[in-house]
């Protein structure tokens, strides 16, 4: 019977559970902006990760390495737009 219990499933959700706790956190104890976003950014990046791997299964077909190498790139593609419009808007280099 343990077998067919989603244990894997039931830990993720506990898990995001407990980063949406720590995100909450940053609001009721009224953060520092730095220290807030800080705070979030890690949390989202790590429930993201979580959601990945976790609920979308990315790990569990036979072409799983092919998914998390199109996730870093997409990552890697994301990150350098954001901060190549940073560096060239805001920060005035160009």
């Amino acid at each position: 019977m343990s077998e067919l219990f989603p244990r894997k499933q039931v830990m993720g959700f506990v898990f995001s559970m407990i980063l949406t706790a720590v995100a909450l956190a940053v609001y009721f104890f009224d953060m520092s902006y730095t220290v807030g976003m800080t705070v979030l950014l890690i949390t989202a990046f790590i429930q993201a990760g979580l959601q990945l791997v976790v609920f979308m299964h990315a790990g569990e077909t036979k072409d799983g390495k092919a998914i998390y190498v199109n996730v870093y790139y997409g990552m890697f593609i994301a990150l350098f737009t954001i901060f190549g419009t940073l560096l060239a808007m805001t920060w005035g280099y160009l």
